[in-house]
């Protein structure tokens, strides 16, 4: 695969690796099309009811795995505060509050260095996973991103994380949790339990595996969050590639099977009420209503709506500097960490936990106000009712540090878990001074700003939620204080502050826009919530990218983007196209596919046969046809002349043996136009491909016709066809006719899958290499083509929606000219093009 040049100039230093693609595209032997094509109508049907089994099977199984983690993270979280608070208690009086702060240091500590270790067994279960995901399911194949040993790294160690008190969230965590329960249920195989197979015959292709894990990505959301819609929305927007209409009801259909599953199991373990789904998701924001008593309060008004852009104006402003910040913190550990032995990322982790620990005590301790807590007066918008709050809110009032009948403000957001200071900040009024909320906001900010990134499993959706609703009732107590609009309801204030915050960090629109709607059970916050979200994403993007693309691109992984810039249809096919083709020919001997498949590391090979016709019949006393021939061939593009026009700039190849090729000859390539040079050119006489013996290589004397001939398409096969062939012996001697040939079936071929054996890890010392393989019964012999001088807007088009991995280009005679695979439709490659053809104006 030709990877793009280079990435941005400030992004130069940091290592691109070779990611490898989905087999997404359409082939001969592809799983579903031959499987339905081979069965009548009841099978069929009986095959998409199996489907509809795995979805929901994934749906329950997403929703178990989010009952385990919010299980132990509340078990582990409600030991840890239940021992400090009763230690901080006694030592406020008796002056031992160092001892308090070191007990708080060795829960954190340890619970962070477990997760820090789960880590180390399987690298790829850090940070939150959705960029990650979002790369799967734009077709880029990430090692290990949806393994069994992951998702058993992930949920222990974003328990471990959360309980540790570090400025992390489960939701994230939860989405690539069930995209890897999505992946791996319906194969009924591990490669962590080899032992463990079933014969399960469906579903051994990408694109089933694809669709599954686009389920299970909105499964995790809607456990999460109690979203189901919202769930599916977001596999469509931030992930999936192709959508269809039938994969929208399976994935909503998983969504409502893992969200009624989490909210049963949660219902009756909390409640002791079995079947009564009062708990929908792992964050529920509450009810939000104003107090009866307060005629004047209004959710929002119109009026407010100038207020709520505003406000998604500096969420947006707030988001570009947390993602620019994180970049940096991301590329320095880059630098000078991840190269560095594996315990220096523990270390990393612990020094984090320390500094978080120690600045969550000391602020509580030193800048937190007392204030007193009352019953009387309104039990809206002003002061704390202890009885018109629901009894959650209540439990989660803070006195650290306070006399009696007083509650410390801080140590309330601080000391409680995160979703419970997402229900103070959106349904306690009059709590909180504004300096706590802005001392609060900033140390927040910064903490998660710096944890976001360390070898731990961590979510960035509740941290930047909590953050948001700081930012939201500071505004709130601003307007309250300082302008006298006594209408405003501060948990609407807190809602919309939550959602400018967090677009302006992951810069989702649809998807999130109906995940708070859906969390918060209020239709009405739509509009709102919509405007802020749209503001907030226009402005961060104005600055720099989402998080999570920020997070890809500094993983060098080939990611395709919606749609390609206006500018880019200045291009066309052939400008991007990789010209230097590795191929296969229909009947091949076992000694040329070895060699080609030892020497390259292409997934799929044109098939092709040279275009050798003798024309010089028709030619002879005819000028109209020697005319209509000598128009064919300066008409058509060729890739020995796309070769001859890039090498004469010598930027568009890296390969120093083809410069020096290219220099050798490029006085001979353009000889002064003869009459007779179509006849010498009809004359001329190959020699076979040295593909055929591999221990032959090119002349030095061949011209760029000879290296580059013409080429006629007639299919792709991929390697791991190729492979499964040599390793069962599919193939005849050359005495023998193509039909003695043995024949494999689908279930044969898809054995392996996903993981193929490797070409070089295999002896194929029994096989002689005389012998002839027939490939054209493997390959697909109507791939998706495209032509020369089709806009490059056109190409990307078609290379993303139909999720492609090799679009050949084939010219108006049927001969392939070159091949396009995800890098040359990737930002950068575009760009280099972009520029490379102003040059050349």
């Amino acid at each position: 695969t030709i990877l793009g040049e280079t990435h941005e100039e400030e992004d130069e230093i940091l290592p691109r690796k070779d990611y490898e693609s989905l087999d997404y595209d359409r082939c001969i032997n592809d799983p579903y099309l031959e499987v339905l094509e081979s069965m009548d109508n009841k099978k069929a049907q009986r095959y998409e009811a199996v489907k509809w089994v795995m979805v929901f099977a994934i749906g329950v199984c997403t929703g178990l795995v989010g009952l385990f983690v919010d299980f132990f993270v509340r078990l582990f979280t409600q030991l840890k505060f239940r021992v400090v608070q009763s230690s901080v208690e006694e030592c406020t009086e008796k002056g031992c509050l160092a001892l308090s702060l070191l007990e708080l240091l060795g829960f954190n500590l340890t619970f962070v260095f477990l997760a820090s270790l789960l880590v180390l067994i399987q690298p790829v279960a850090a940070g939150s996973g959705i960029p990650e995901i979002k790369c799967y399911l734009n077709g880029v194949k990430v090692p290990g991103v949806v393994r069994l040993r992951t998702v058993v790294c992930k949920a222990m160690g974003v328990l471990f994380s959360v309980a540790g008190g570090l400025f992390v969230g489960k939701e994230g965590p939860m989405i690539h949790s069930g995209a890897i329960v999505g992946a791996g249920l319906p194969q009924f195989q591990s490669i962590s339990l080899r032992k463990i197979q079933f014969n399960f015959p469906y579903f051994r292709s990408d694109r089933d595996k694809r669709d599954f894990v686009s389920a299970g990505a909105a499964a995790g959301v809607a456990a999460a969050f109690g979203a189901p819609i919202g769930g599916t929305l977001f596999s469509l927007e931030e992930g999936s590639s192709f959508w269809n209409q039938g994969l929208t009801w399976k994935v909503l259909f998983c969504s409502m099977a893992a969200t009624f599953t989490l909210n049963f199991f949660r219902s009756g373990i909390q409640f002791g009420s079995w079947g009564s789904f009062q708990l929908p998701g792992l964050l529920n924001f509450g009810e939000f209503k104003c107090s009866e008593s307060d005629k004047k309060c209004h959710l929002w008004t119109a009026v407010d709506l100038g207020f709520f852009i505003l406000m998604g104006i500096v969420g947006g402003l707030l988001g570009a500097t947390f993602n620019c910040l994180n970049k940096r913190l991301a590329k320095y550990r880059m630098r000078n960490v991840h190269p560095k032995p594996k315990l220096v990322r523990v270390l990393e982790s612990l020094l984090v936990s320390l500094t978080t620990t120690v600045v969550v005590f000391v602020a509580s301790m030193v800048l937190g106000e007392c204030r007193q807590m009352s019953s009387t007066g309104r039990s809206g918008n002003d002061t704390l009712s202890l009885q018109g709050m629901s009894e959650d809110v209540n439990s989660s009032i803070k006195t650290f540090f306070c006399p009696n009948e007083t509650y410390n403000d801080m140590a309330t957001l601080f000391f409680n878990p995160q979703e419970s200071a997402i229900l103070q900040l959106f349904h306690q009024d009059g709590t909180f001074s504004p300096v706590t909320l802005s001392l609060f906001f900033l140390l927040y900010f910064l903490l998660s700003c710096w944890t976001y990134g360390i070898s731990v499993p961590s979510g960035l959706f509740v941290p930047s939620l909590l953050c948001g609703a700081a930012f939201g009732r500071l505004v709130a107590n601003l307007l309250k204080s300082y302008i006298g609009l006594d209408h405003i309801y501060s948990g609407t204030f807190a809602l919309i502050g939550a959602a400018a915050f967090l677009g302006g960090v992951v810069r989702m629109t649809i998807s999130l826009t109906v995940i708070l709607i859906e969390s918060t059970n209020e239709i009405t916050y739509g509009l709102p919530i919509m405007i802020t979200l749209m503001v907030a994403k226009w402005t961060g993007d104005f600055f720099n990218k989402g998080i999570y693309d920020i997070h890809v691109n500094l993983r060098g992984v080939p990611l395709l983007e919606w749609e390609t810039e206006v500018e880019m249809d200045k291009l066309r096919a052939s400008d991007i196209m990789e010209p230097n083709l590795t191929y296969v020919y229909p009947h091949t001997r076992i000694q040329s596919l070895v060699s080609i498949l030892r020497t390259t590391v292409h997934h799929a090979f044109p098939v092709v046969t040279e275009n050798r016709g003798n024309e010089r019949e028709f030619m002879k006393g005819n000028q109209l046809i020697s005319n209509n021939i000598k128009f064919k061939k300066s008409s058509i593009l060729t890739r020995a002349g796309e070769q001859r026009k890039r090498s004469q700039s010598m930027k568009s190849y890296p390969s120093s043996e083809l410069r020096n090729m290219c220099d050798e000859h490029i006085a001979t390539e353009e000889p002064p136009e003869k009459e007779d040079l179509l006849q010498q050119m009809l004359e001329r006489r190959y020699t076979p491909y040295p593909n055929l013996y591999p221990d032959q290589s090119p002349s030095e004397e061949w011209t760029m016709e000879e290296r580059f001939r013409p080429l006629t398409f007639h299919g792709l096969i991929l390697r791991s066809q190729l492979v499964t062939l040599l390793v069962r012996g599919v193939c005849y001697s050359e005495s023998q006719s193509s039909a003695s040939q043995p024949r494999l079936s689908h279930a044969e071929m898809s054995e392996d899958y996903p993981r193929y054996p490797d070409i070089h890890d295999l002896d194929l010392t029994l096989l002689n290499p005389r012998m002839i393989v027939d490939v054209t019964p493997y390959m697909n012999p109507s791939p998706f083509a495209v032509s020369p001088n089709t806009h490059v807007s056109q190409v990307f088009n078609l290379f993303r929606t139909m999720g492609l991995r090799h679009l050949p280009v084939v010219n108006a005679v049927g001969e392939i000219v070159g091949i396009i695979t995800r890098h040359n439709l990737t930002h950068e490659f575009l760009q280099a093009r972009l520029r490379q053809h102003y040059q050349t104006i």
